[in-house]
């Protein structure tokens, strides 16, 4: 039985026809799914009860269950969800730059999983340790965003064994109480909105970055679906150049994601501007040298004529030598690309280390130097286990000395 929300605008019009129901239905149902993010077929008050019957008896509504979040000390949070099959997948919530005025900015972005593990193996990434599980859902991707402003500042219920973390001097909403950040309360839904016309004044996350778990482009058929749900102004409502697409380097699907008319935002995860230096630490150079990924990146700018981001997190020891800026840069310079210094996060388990800082600010330097646009990520939930697969090893392995 297929999810609602894996489903289109026009697949669900060609429903609503079949069972004689009236166009504006179909409206009525994107707005309780992604406007007022109701849970449940009883919650669409407006909606007959015999249409709520037929769509239980043919679609599910399944949310993603929050069992779990980490609050940061500069606002970042992270989610831990459970799949209906159990697993886990995480999203982080990741808030913008304070304004110039000081104040705490209102603009979040959301860091999305694509599967349940990882098959790609990068040395230094904890969301492979376990290997691959599965790909996610349409529908498993379309509800990150949607759950996380559903669950944003709200309590969570840990797995048995298992306590929340940060949440003792917060404070929560009850759940007869408003949505956050502007969403409309289901008793407020229109009787009759019009096509493309309820999108919320103002919505929490305005950003994505697919670049939590998994292998976004090893997940292509599912993430595209579920990235033009997200971008549809019947849907998420969410600017395709607000969102960006990461991938380490699945140079064919980079070919393909450029014939497609939606305007991603590309960013490469890149961590050495040489095969000796990535095939040490990333095994799909193997697959797809140095070669072939500079080459299909091209072919994306040409055909989207869009800046190219290189993702490089530094490592100590491993690609934090200076001289490695001298092929970054000009790789750089080839795909007319900026590049973002990530210091690494530590994951327990593996030996990696993050540079010290002054080592951190040369490496920034010496791309500089060498007219490179470049950042170093001051990076956000270091404190937490910020990066891709942590909290889910963590919560896996806490959960099974539980049952010993």
């Amino acid at each position: 039985m297929a999810d609602i929300k894996s489903l289109t605008r026009e697949e669900l019009a060609g429903q609503f026809a079949a069972w004689s129901q009236p166009a504006y239905r179909v409206d009525q149902l994107l707005h309780w799914l992604y406007v007022a993010r109701a849970t449940s077929w009883d919650a669409m008050s407006n909606l007959p009860k015999s249409l709520r019957q037929q769509l239980q008896e043919h679609y599910t509504l399944q949310p993603l269950e929050l069992v779990r979040t980490q609050g940061a000390g500069d606002s970042t949070q992270k989610f831990l969800w459970k799949l209906s099959d159990g697993a886990f997948i995480e999203s982080v919530l990741i808030p913008a730059n304070p304004g110039l005025d000081g104040e705490a900015s209102d603009r979040h972005t959301l860091c999305v999983s694509t599967q349940v593990g990882c098959a790609y193996a990068c040395k230094f990434c904890a969301s492979g340790l376990e290997g691959w599980k599965r790909n996610l859902r349409v529908e498993e991707i379309v509800e990150q965003p949607l759950a996380a402003e559903r669950g944003h500042a709200q309590p969570t219920r840990a797995p048995a064994g298992v306590m929340p973390e940060g949440m003792a001097d917060k404070r929560f909403r009850v759940q007869n109480e408003p949505p956050p950040s502007g969403l409309a309360h289901p008793a407020s839904c229109d009787a009759h909105p019009e096509p493309g016309s309820f999108r919320p004044a103002s919505r929490l996350i305005q950003n994505l970055v697919i670049m939590g778990m998994g292998e976004p482009l090893a997940n292509y058929e599912n993430l595209l679906k579920a990235l033009r749900i997200l971008n549809a102004p019947w849907g998420g409502g969410i600017g395709a150049r607000k969102i960006t697409l990461s991938t380490s380097g699945l140079a064919p699907q980079i070919r393909r994601l450029a014939d497609e008319p939606l305007q991603l935002r590309l960013a490469i995860s890149l961590h050495g501007a040489t095969d000796e230096t990535r095939n040490r630490i990333m095994p799909i150079n193997r697959r797809y040298p140095l070669r072939e990924l500079t080459a299909a990146c091209e072919y994306y700018q040409q055909k989207k004529e869009r800046m190219i981001t290189l993702e490089y997190i530094l490592l100590a020891g491993v690609n934090d030598d200076l001289k490695e800026t001298r092929p970054l840069a000009a790789l750089a310079h080839r795909l007319k690309a900026k590049v973002n210094l990530i210091p690494y996060n530590k994951v327990e388990g593996l030996p990696w280390e993050r540079p010290a800082q002054q080592v951190q600010e040369a490496f920034l330097a010496a791309l500089q130097k060498r007219d490179v646009t470049a950042t170093l990520r001051r990076e956000k939930g270091h404190d937490i286990d910020a990066a891709c697969g942590q909290l889910r090893l963590r919560t896996q392995r806490e959960l099974a000395r539980s049952l010993v």
